[in-house]
């Protein structure tokens, strides 16, 4: 199935420890970019939620926020420096003495003064983390994946519609062809007529009309044509990731259809020709959206 690159999805889980929220954003772009933001402490996590996304994603833009809010205290022992404290006390003792200051030395002091109190927080589990973010994460991605393929299914049919217009539009000027050689023998032998020169050998004229042939001849174009037709057609039913293959087709059918409007010189296919180029292009603008 195509997909598309825009999609959203969010999850929540909750363990003894921990509140997790996780959002993922995704949007086009060339190739996969991934951003995680989560909190620094948990930085490890970063590589393994790339992993992840990379499981369900190939390509596009993918913004992860994850936040976790711990519900137990990370406070696992609180160190009291005696000695520190002691030795505190003691400088306070003599520098009040030596400079006969007022007050009295009490405990709110001394926790003001540095290190006297050194507090152990609790080391975060990882792998526990992990344990809890992981589904969440999973859920999160589902969510974005069955988005991006709901909208695949959506650009699918606008492009296969689009593709059977610049077929029909082929197939026009594949038939139109023939006619403008026709119209050129025409106006060669009335301009003749009108210079007074009935007389011209007429192998001359059939020579120059078929040179003229074979300069404006699009049948090796229109044959190209189709078949990038064909082959756009052919990736979108197989689904995947073929964004970048229907990129290069759409650049292949319009250099195609490009020397066509520059060979046939002929109004009516001028006129097909710019038709397909605008499909073309809003065809190009559907494309950059799909993985």
């Amino acid at each position: 199935m195509v997909r598309s690159m825009t999609g959203f999805g969010r999850a929540s889980a909750q363990s003894g420890q921990y509140r997790l929220g996780v959002e993922v954003r995704t949007v086009n772009h060339r190739f996969l970019d991934v951003a995680v933001r989560l909190p620094r402490e948990y930085a490890g996590l970063e590589e393994r939620i790339r992993r992840a996304v990379a499981q369900h994603i190939e390509r596009g833009r993918v913004d992860v926020s994850v936040r976790v809010d711990r519900l137990t205290s990370p406070v696992r022992a609180i160190h009291v420096d005696r000695e520190l404290a002691h030795a505190y006390y003691e400088a306070l003792k003599e520098l009040r003495r030596s400079l006969r200051l007022p007050g009295s030395i009490d405990v709110d002091m001394l926790l003001g003064l540095p290190d006297i109190l050194r507090v152990e927080h609790a080391e975060d589990d990882v792998d526990a983390l992990w344990g809890d973010l992981e589904p969440a994460l999973a859920e999160a991605l589902g969510q974005v994946v069955a988005m991006r393929e709901a909208e695949g299914r959506v650009l699918t049919r606008d492009l296969e519609e689009r593709a059977a217009r610049v077929e029909r539009q082929v197939e026009a000027i594949a038939g139109r062809a023939p006619a403008v050689v026709e119209a050129y023998h025409r106006r060669l032998q009335a301009r003749l007529e009108e210079w007074g020169l009935q007389a011209v050998d007429p192998q001359r004229i059939a020579a120059e009309v078929a040179l003229m042939a074979e300069r404006s001849d699009i049948s090796e174009e229109c044959v190209r044509l189709r078949s990038h037709c064909r082959q756009f057609r052919a990736l979108l039913a197989g689904g995947g990731p073929v964004g970048r293959r229907l990129e290069f087709l759409l650049q292949e059918m319009h250099r195609e259809i490009t020397t066509i409007g520059a060979k046939a010189g002929d109004l009516e296919i001028a006129g097909r020709v710019v038709d397909v180029k605008a499909e073309l292009e809003k065809m190009r603008e559907q494309v950059q959206n799909v993985e």
